[in-house]
């Protein structure tokens, strides 16, 4: 018999087998392997509409991140210039106040040397009335009593001299 001369009940006994195999094949294992296929199916799919959601989800969770970085820069900047504007009366207030004490030093020193002055002059027109006195003592040649020197004529003499010093001041 041979091969290309096969023999009928092993032909059939092949093919029945064959069928067999095959039905087997179709009915058990080709639906298991479709199921496994739509599972992948279905992961690959669900995997891509769930990796969507998340990239939205980030997108979403980004754009509310930038939101919130932008308002506290915003709060940032006004806080700034709240700082910014503070510091400027602040040192407007120093700088008045500043000017305030300077004007009372410069009041206080004058007043102290305008009584230092009236003091100074005072003793000067003594002292110089006193020298005046005994200096006319002794170019009369005798000492001149304690009434001349308390007298107006050293009192006059000052007058004078100041009245012919107003109009050269002016």
């Amino acid at each position: 018999m041979g091969p290309l001369k096969p023999d009928v009940i092993e032909l059939v006994l092949g093919l029945v087998l064959f069928f067999i195999v095959f039905g087997v094949f179709a009915g058990v294992l080709l639906p298991r392997v479709a199921k496994v296929i739509a599972r992948r199916e279905d992961v690959i799919n669900g995997g891509l509409a769930r990796a969507e959601q998340r990239a939205a989800e980030a997108e979403r969770i980004a754009a509310e991140g930038r939101e919130i970085i932008a308002e506290a820069r915003r709060d940032a900047a006004r806080e700034r210039q709240r700082q910014i504007e503070d510091g400027t009366a602040l040192l407007a207030q120093v700088r008045a106040e500043g000017l305030r004490q300077r004007e009372r030093t410069v009041e206080t020193a004058q007043a102290e040397i305008a009584a230092d002055r009236a003091i100074a002059e005072a003793e000067l027109r003594h002292d110089v009335g006193t020298l005046a006195v005994e200096l006319a003592g002794r170019i009369i040649g005798e000492a001149l009593d304690e009434t001349a020197r308390d007298s107006a004529v050293v009192e006059r003499f000052f007058a004078e001299l100041e009245a012919s010093d107003a109009p050269a001041a002016e």
